[in-house]
């Protein structure tokens, strides 16, 4: 009997989000460095990120320290995507309104556009990015700018962004407060939208690739969105919880439990009727759907089986999870 495949079977481009995935605040994640260094062996590696406030260099810097062989080339930022949006309708040499850090405007004058702090200088877009120093002067003349119809490009939306802390607002609440002022929304460059997955795939050249993220609403939806094989790693954000209530849009193709996994044979997902129970199985761990009733059979020696087989059955009824009685176990499976 043959092997089951990979979940890299096929693919000639890997591309991986940087928190939760590669880093969990300044620290590495368990095998993550040793397994895309691996990855790279055999198949290009990439990485994107929606954080707007610092450089590709910057953040090839970091990754490199942790022992990854990375070039400002591999890393796609939003600001990168932002600006090939933006350059489907504003010529370079046009100024552009920044409200962000020097992310974005490296990013902009590389490419040939002239940067302004001021609504008076008459844009021709404004471009918003998160950045610590972003205030309400910031926010202000961007509505200005905004109040005559010119275009408006977010690097992204996200409401969060994680800080040694805890959590803080994101640029989505930046731009939250522009929309409300002046509104009307932006483009949006970054994750969960296409354009970075876009500039990604032209960049490296990709004929397949596939997609490692943490999140469902930012990574696994806009993987999918942009026809990319979609991984799902339990060292960040989302668990357990989180995918049993995933609407079909934001179910990842695999879920692994570390990124040692991805050159694994992916277990095979095993479903069988007994009676007016329908099983689900992956391994040693088991899990009954009985009506509305979804029980745990077999906690198998895996976690991360648990996981696969109680979301396979919980997505198998094709109803909301609210209308389900979902065993306890499985919502702390991971």
């Amino acid at each position: 009997m043959a092997d089951a495949p990979t979940p890299l079977e096929g693919v000639d481009t890997v591309l991986a989000d940087l928190d939760g995935v590669v880093y969990r605040g300044s620290q590495a994640i368990d095998h993550a460095v040793e397994s895309l260094t691996a990855i790279a062996e055999t198949r290009r590696v990439g990485y994107i990120t929606n954080n707007a406030s610092r450089t590709a260099a910057a953040v090839a810097q970091q990754l490199a320290a942790y022992g990854l062989n990375v070039t400002a080339d591999d890393v796609v930022t939003s600001p990168q995507a932002a600006v090939r949006l933006l350059g489907e309708t504003v010529p370079a040499g046009s100024t552009v309104l920044v409200v962000g850090g020097e992310g974005l405007t490296s990013v902009l004058e590389e490419n040939g556009y002239v940067v302004t702090r001021s609504a008076d200088d008459e844009p021709a877009a404004v471009m918003q990015g998160f950045s610590p120093e972003v205030g309400w002067p910031q926010l202000a003349e961007a509505s200005f700018a905004l109040h005559t119809g010119i275009p408006w490009i977010a690097t992204n939306t996200d409401w969060t962004i994680p800080q040694e802390r805890g959590i803080a607002p994101g640029n989505g609440t930046l731009v939250s407060a522009v929309h409300t002022a002046v509104g009307r929304l932006p483009e949006v460059a970054g994750k969960p939208e296409t354009p970075i997955f876009t500039a990604a795939v032209e960049r490296f050249g990709a004929t397949k690739a596939l997609f490692i993220g943490d999140r469902l609403d930012t990574d696994i939806i806009g993987a999918n969105r942009a026809g990319l094989v979609s991984v799902l790693v339990l060292t960040g954000i989302d668990g357990s919880k989180q995918l049993l209530s995933a609407e079909a849009a934001s179910r990842p193709d695999f879920i692994v439990g570390d990124l040692r996994e991805l050159q694994q044979p992916y277990p095979e997902i095993v479903e069988h009727d007994e009676d007016d129970v329908h099983v689900v199985s992956v391994r040693d761990a088991s899990v009954a759907v009985r009506g509305s009733v979804v029980r745990v059979l077999s906690a198998g020696t895996d976690p991360t089986d648990l996981v696969r087989a109680g979301t396979a059955a919980v997505w198998g009824t094709n109803r909301a999870i609210y209308g389900l009685d979902v065993d306890p176990a499985l919502h702390a499976a991971d």
